[in-house]
């Protein structure tokens, strides 16, 4: 399949929106970063959390929960990413349209071997900046959790827990 460039991007968002659908890839800062699909317990993890989460959603009418691929456009200009999961609390739901325009409440990354540093500190460092509310990160070779909750404009210290998230946005524990 071929598609016709009517013009040149001109900026770096547009070449990020020019991806094929489906493309493993996130803006940051300006700089396109695309990755490989995750590996098997990557996906597990993923697959225990969506699912014990996104039950717990539906069964209370919180909101939404959506699993990666999906982007979520932080700003206009440098910030595009395809967090894990990220949940968007039902009174922020007007953000999201094919895809998600503004900042979720909660996002949930497990650590892929190579890019750890991605997530521990590029994107906690984002997520921060924008005021995600809640940010886990889950490394499944220890299963260690880690928690980052927002408080007046910086993330608190974070907390530190073994095959569970704790939410204190959904006040309720998730295992893994």
């Amino acid at each position: 399949m071929s598609a016709v460039i009517e013009s040149p991007p001109r900026t770096i968002m547009e070449v990020f929106k020019m991806l094929p659908e489906g493309t493993l890839a996130e803006l940051l800062n300006g700089v396109i970063y695309m990755s490989p699909s995750p590996a098997r317990n990557h996906q597990r993890i993923i697959g225990k959390l969506f699912s014990a989460i996104d039950h717990f959603v539906e069964q209370h009418d919180l909101g939404e929960l959506y699993v990666a691929p999906f982007d979520v456009f932080l700003d206009e200009q440098k910030n595009a990413v395809q967090p894990d999961l990220v949940f968007i609390a039902k009174e922020n739901l007007s953000i999201i349209q094919e895809h998600i325009y503004g900042v979720p409440d909660l996002i949930i990354e497990v650590l892929s071997e190579g890019n750890k540093n991605h997530d521990l500190k590029t994107k906690k460092e984002l997520y921060e900046k924008f005021g995600v509310k809640e940010y886990w990160i889950v490394d499944p070779s220890s299963r260690q959790a880690m928690g980052y909750f927002f408080y007046l404009g910086k993330y608190e210290s974070p907390i530190l827990l073994e095959g569970k998230i704790d939410s204190k946005l959904l006040n309720h524990s998730f295992e893994f």
